[in-house]
């Protein structure tokens, strides 16, 4: 099964903090050469995508990977790439890197990545700041353009008011996602929305939609602390076979896992299966992980 996101990179800063280089990435077979290409490349402030993320202090999305800021076009075209998202994660107010989510152009896919955005200077509201789409989504672009979300109204404005990610399985079913309609009629099904911590006054939302066929992941869980000192709790999952998985608890240790490595040090941790990939996320909130995203690819 094809996933909505087909690479996956990590992107550290040096001992200065005056440059950032290739810390990790997974792929599938036809993005190999893709993330070969990738390893001996820096960054600085501002210049390309993971730079430019750094720089501006918040998510970062490219429609097209052609042209600047992109400084990897016929990479990413000979893989199949078509689009990507930049997510600087800051923990106390320091960078640790900045996790690059890649997705393919096959026409099949139907899907999503939007940035939402709440900016208290302008309006009470949350509002759509840039998005890419599949073909057949024009209608579910036109809403969201025109879209306003007050706290805890919409998916993004959900995850906004509770502070943490929300999954929904099927979209056109839940009450609390407003474009159902425009979704369905695209093909889109699942949605996961993840509140992210950026340097600016506004708060941001970073939602990737996506159909059964493409989903975003595989698999989909979110770990937060658990109840008991050094343990983790999933708080919500779906396995694309076997449906909505159940509450479970893991013991932190001393985070050889990728979701303890995220947890404990608050940079992104990426890791090559037999017949996929793990993406562990962190989420900040306040300066410190407040969860784990974990994505089976």
């Amino acid at each position: 099964m094809k996933t909505f996101i087909r690479v996956a990179e990590v992107w550290l800063p040096d001992a200065d903090h005056t440059v950032l280089t290739h810390g990790a990435a997974v792929a599938g077979p036809e993005a190999q050469g893709f993330c070969t290409s990738s390893q001996g490349m820096r960054f600085r402030l501002g210049e390309g995508l993971p730079g430019l993320a750094w720089q501006q202090g918040r998510p970062m999305l490219l429609k097209q990977l052609h042209g600047l800021p992109f400084l990897r076009a016929e990479a990413a075209r000979a893989a199949g790439l078509s689009s990507a998202i930049a997510l600087p994660v800051f923990l106390r107010g320091e960078l640790t890197a900045v996790l690059v989510l890649f997705c393919g152009d096959d026409a099949q896919q139907a899907g999503a990545i939007e940035i939402w955005r709440n900016d208290p200077r302008v309006t009470t509201d949350m509002t759509l700041v840039e998005g890419v789409y599949s073909q057949g989504a024009d209608a579910l672009e036109a809403v969201s353009q025109d879209t306003y979300l007050p706290r805890g109204t919409g998916l993004p404005g959900l995850a906004w008011q509770q502070g943490h990610t929300v999954f929904m399985d099927d979209l056109a079913s839940a009450p609390r996602f407003l474009r159902g309609a425009s979704a369905h009629d695209a093909g889109i099904e699942r949605g996961l929305a993840l509140p992210w911590a950026a340097r600016t006054q506004a708060e941001y939302v970073v939602t990737l939609l996506s159909s059964a066929r493409t989903p975003v992941a595989q698999r989909v869980e979110g770990w937060v602390p658990g109840d008991a000192p050094g343990t983790l709790r999933r708080t919500f999952g779906f396995d694309e076979a076997q449906g909505p998985m159940g509450d479970a608890t893991l013991p932190l240790g001393d985070g050889r896992s990728p979701v303890g490595k995220a947890c404990l040090s608050g940079v992104p941790c990426v890791e090559a299966l037999a017949d996929g990939a793990l993406v562990a996320v962190p989420v900040v909130s306040e300066g410190e992980v407040a969860e784990v995203v974990l994505l089976t690819l």
